[in-house]
């Protein structure tokens, strides 16, 4: 019989938290710390990719018989990157230039099991196209969601979803920063089979 591995969750995000808490599985989670910064000539795809396998691998030599989730996510507009505000002015402008438009979400997802060093890793893209937005309308949805560590400045879980005018994609929780439709996928591979 197969001795299932305990989940670690390589973030401090209480939004990948409660994404994963939606599986219903016993999980600790743990910060990695890590150098996040950028390598010349680095595609978002492949950021996002290497510092989700990297958190994974920060926290292997704490965790040694486990599964350790990484992800990491990066979000375009107009092909540049889209970060968290942090404040409310930051936020009505990055919403500004975000109406009617598109932003690409590219979230990596690595699942790494340290018993055997072997690792599973994906890029979920996922798009959100805006409605036209006056700026009467950001400064209301602001006021209500206050989505200052949100990259993107919004919040689909929430009233965000207000601004939308289409998403596409596979999976919508990838928005929030965990592919669980991926996820699910690569417990089954290590004998984690839900429901």
């Amino acid at each position: 019989m197969q001795t299932l591995l305990p989940l670690i969750l390589a973030s401090s995000s209480p939004y990948r938290k409660s994404l994963l808490e939606r599986l219903q599985l016993p999980f600790q989670s743990a910060s990695p710390d890590i150098d996040e910064a950028v390598l010349p000539n680095e595609h978002p795809e492949q950021l996002t990719q290497r510092l989700a396998l990297t958190k994974a691998k920060a926290l292997q030599s704490h965790f040694p018989a486990h599964l350790i989730i990484g992800s990491d996510q990066v979000v375009l507009l107009d092909g540049q990157p889209v970060s968290k505000p942090e404040n409310h002015d930051e936020a009505c402008r990055q919403l500004q230039r975000s109406s009617g438009k598109t932003l690409t979400f590219f979230t990596a997802l690595c699942l790494l099991n340290t018993s055997n060093a072997q690792h599973q890793l994906i890029v979920e893209p996922y798009e959100v196209t805006f409605r036209q937005l006056s700026d009467a309308q950001i400064e209301r949805y602001l006021r209500c969601d206050q989505p200052y560590d949100c990259a993107g400045s919004f919040k689909s879980e929430g009233f965000g979803i207000s601004l939308i005018e289409h998403m596409r994609g596979d999976d919508p929780n990838s928005l929030i920063g965990l592919p669980l439709i991926r996820l699910c996928q690569m417990l089954a591979r290590e004998g984690i089979h839900l429901p």
